[in-house]
């Protein structure tokens, strides 16, 4: 009967917002940087044409493969894309994690191309880094984050293309909760390990991280922190929503709100929650993006479908999302193997920030007449 009840509240939830609009409606199309090419490539069918001048990537997959990746745009109007690569010699399940190095890379658009300019960090670990995203600090100064392979460094620069000095580890305050795979989504035997982790800077001068388990922690003391666990996962409250296998959570404040994306991966489903104070009050609003009906179109109509959407990443400037990183393979994982002509790239998708966000705050002022 309880089971009964709760599925009856999320039915009636779910027909409360029917005409709600949900995240996947904002996206936009892709304007090409070049033309669309089919030829001297990487890619599947599906994938073709393609912009190969979006994003960052290595055509050919002669030398990387790229993954992660969050874009930073300095004080003079360019670009930072702060990602993982490894060598096309490795299979996607063994690059990320045998080979994953953390990369900059930088383009004069939005849209890119992004130019790999090398290692972030080669005189560390000969630059290991996975689950890489970069930011800028309340002081200003640059930021890049990993975590995964790592145990959630954070390396600082006073200059967008480096060079970049490790500052320390992330560190994590339990909060009265247990510091367990549910909550951090740790893996066995690395208790202290952190893992997708996105981070923000708040409006009230706070740091603020979701890692894959989404449960938000947020520090008082600058960016290493002690970071406090302020609640459990944000979908445990909806028992209808996948409660495993969940990951790759990103994080903004925009419209007066936060809000988390985060994949099911199984399912290949995003999932959008918003919060007004990003702790308190969680709520589900809807499948964010689903791969079977995302296809990535362009001006002109036509459609790439990549096998995997992945690592979504939110690009906010002037108070809104512009833009969405995706990671994009062009094969399931396990069909990527070294050496092949099959690999992975960072996606730039132009988003309706400014219509979300006021379509967002009118939902919300609705449901509190």
């Amino acid at each position: 009967m309880k089971t009964h009840w709760i599925s009856f509240g999320i039915v009636c939830a779910a027909m409360a917002q029917a005409d709600a609009k949900n995240l996947m409606d904002y996206f936009q199309p892709m304007e090409p940087q070049g033309p669309l090419v089919s030829e001297g490539i990487f890619g599947t069918p599906e994938v073709f044409p393609r912009d190969s001048l979006n994003g960052l990537e290595d055509s050919n997959v002669e030398n990387w493969v790229y993954w992660d990746g969050r874009i930073v745009k300095d004080d003079a109007g360019k670009y930072h894309l702060y990602a993982s690569r490894w060598d096309q010699k490795y299979s996607h399940s063994q690059g990320w994690h045998e080979g994953s190095k953390a990369v900059h890379s930088v383009s004069d658009n939005v849209m890119g191309p992004y130019k790999d300019t090398g290692l972030a960090w080669p005189h560390w670990q000969e630059g290991k880094g996975h689950n890489v995203i970069g930011l800028r600090m309340h002081d200003g100064r640059y930021a890049m984050v990993c975590s995964g392979i790592t145990y959630g460094e954070v390396f600082t620069s006073d200059n967008p293309d480096g060079p970049w000095e490790l500052l320390g580890k992330i560190q994590v305050d339990e909060n009265g909760f247990s510091r367990n795979l549910a909550l951090l989504g740790l893996g066995e035997g690395e208790r202290e390990r952190l893992s997708n982790v996105s981070l923000i800077l708040r409006p009230d001068g706070r740091y603020m991280i979701v890692p894959r388990s989404t449960c938000t922690m947020i520090s008082d003391n600058g960016i290493l922190g002690p970071y406090k666990i302020m609640h459990d996962r944000v979908y445990r409250k909806y028992p209808d929503l996948p409660q495993s296998k969940n990951e790759d959570p990103t994080v903004w404040y925009s419209g007066g709100m936060y809000h988390i994306v985060y994949n099911n991966w199984p399912s290949k489903t995003a999932y959008h929650f918003t919060s007004a104070d990003g702790i308190n009050d969680w709520t589900y609003r809807g499948v964010a993006f689903k791969k079977d009906a995302m296809p990535f179109r362009y001006t002109d109509g036509t459609v790439n479908d990549w096998s995997f959407i992945e690592r979504p990443m939110a690009f906010v400037e002037d108070g809104h999302v512009t833009h969405f990183t995706f990671s994009v393979i062009d094969v399931k994982k396990g069909k990527d193997k070294g050496g092949d002509k099959h690999g992975s790239k960072i996606l730039v998708v132009p988003f309706d920030g400014e219509a979300f966000d006021r379509d967002m705050e009118k939902l919300v002022a609705d449901e509190m007449e």
